[in-house]
């Protein structure tokens, strides 16, 4: 963990309370988009992703259309995976329909109280919480979206603290 750049999002931002539904669903399209892939790899294209995106505007991303999914995939800025792509503009239209709101639905799922990990072979990569939150976000019309990418969404918007103890960050 040496990269500057995944320095800095560990010491400032992973685990730290996001809410809004717009950057929970950056998030959410952000780890599906890391599923298979090193996460430095997406933060050295998250600017990229954020402008393709729209900013993760939802209203906006579920107003895609094919054209907009082909121009995606001709992006060399950003992961070109049809199948994630897909997942993003699906996802956005699956969030305008939720009554709550996104960042409502995810945040019912926080585990405050969530043993802190002593060592990184501690830090679980699913527990039932995130198999609860990808079941309710399946439910609601949500793809690429299995309990490890859950926990890790659970993980990087600070519904667990998962920073081991002793950690400065913790």
């Amino acid at each position: 963990m040496s990269d500057p750049m995944y320095l800095a999002y560990h010491d400032e931002e992973w685990g730290r309370p996001v809410k809004g539904d717009d950057a929970v669903f950056e998030r959410v399209a952000l780890e599906a988009f890391q599923s298979g892939l090193s996460w430095l790899t997406i933060l050295r294209k998250r600017e990229n992703f954020r402008a393709a995106f729209d900013g993760f505007s939802i209203v906006k991303v579920a107003a895609y259309t094919e054209q907009d999914a082909r121009r995606l995939l001709g992006d060399p800025g950003i992961v070109r995976n049809r199948a994630k792509i897909e997942a993003a503009i699906n996802n956005a239209r699956a969030a305008l329909e939720l009554p709550e709101g996104l960042s409502d639905l995810v945040w019912r799922f926080a585990e405050p109280d969530a043993a802190v990990p002593r060592t990184m072979a501690d830090v679980p990569a699913t527990t039932p919480g995130s198999k609860a939150l990808a079941k309710e976000l399946k439910r609601h019309g949500f793809t690429f979206v299995g309990p490890t990418t859950a926990y890790a969404l659970m993980q990087a918007i600070g519904l667990v603290n998962d920073h081991i103890a002793g950690c400065l960050a913790r």
